[in-house]
């Protein structure tokens, strides 16, 4: 159905074009806020452009969803469609930081059938399909194993008082990383509570669970993606032994937080 040595070519040369614009590379950009604390850049939007030719080339058919383009219903009609964000993790791209990514899945009614992130400053590329696994740089993932709570690692800047049994691990900016590090066993659980947009996940959710990683939203209901509203509240990756215990642990905060 579609050629996946020349999408991996496409989603190489879209991170070759983020880091050509890359202040940590030396490189001047132009940034400002699309609203306050959503940040963006011409890379974005060049990266965009690029994805959206070149995927669009690859795959006619399919319709498209990302960060950067206005949403277009049409995409609601199409049994496949593109979920993209240009550069994950914007604010490090931004500050010269390695934790951002470019991140591209394919959706099938409903569900990803591959995923490819692109993070060139960390000379990564991962790359997950459906039924048939997860890799990094061309190395097979295996996700965490974990099966105990308590000392879990978590990529994060802090932890509530809650949760300080809990183990700080390098936190990147891209949530599409930090959901890719519990499939590489870097991190046991990533867990978000808050709106999110399907384009930042669709990708990584599938390379964590093609590792072996358990994915849901905040309740541990199973994600669906190329919906009408593109969001879901929260988020929980985790090792599978521990993913109970991350519900049963989020569950009131997630179900205070959604009402408000």
């Amino acid at each position: 159905m579609i050629d996946h040595g020349q999408l991996r070519k496409i989603v190489h040369e879209a991170g070759r074009i983020a880091l050509g614009r890359w202040p940590g590379g030396g490189h001047v950009l132009r940034s400002w806020d699309k609203e306050p604390g959503s940040p963006v850049s011409d890379a974005d939007i060049e990266v965009d452009g690029f994805l959206r030719r070149e995927l669009g080339r690859l795959l006619p058919s399919a319709g498209w969803l990302s960060e950067e383009t206005v949403d277009d219903s049409v995409r609601l009609g199409k049994g496949l469609a593109w979920l993209v964000d240009p550069i994950d993790g914007t604010r490090d791209f931004i500050r010269g930081r390695p934790g951002w990514c470019v991140s591209v899945g394919l959706i099938s009614e409903g569900r990803p059938l591959i995923g490819m992130l692109a993070a060139p400053a960390r000379g990564e590329e991962w790359l997950g399909i459906a039924g048939q696994g997860a890799w990094r740089n061309g190395q097979r993932l295996v996700a965490s194993t974990r099966t105990e709570f308590t000392g879990s690692r978590v990529p994060a800047d802090s932890l509530p008082k809650p949760d300080s049994d809990l183990t700080l691990v390098d936190k990147p900016n891209s949530i599409a990383l930090r959901i890719a590090m519990v499939g590489a066993d870097e991190a046991d659980l990533l867990a978000t509570l808050r709106w999110g947009y399907e384009w930042d996940i669709a990708a990584a959710t599938l390379i964590a669970r093609e590792a072996g990683a358990m994915v849901s939203d905040a309740f541990g209901a199973p994600l669906n993606f190329n919906k009408r509203d593109p969001r879901a509240f929260g988020l929980l990756v985790s090792a599978p032994g521990i993913h109970a215990a991350a519900v049963e642990r989020l569950a009131d905060r997630a179900a205070q937080l959604v009402r408000e």
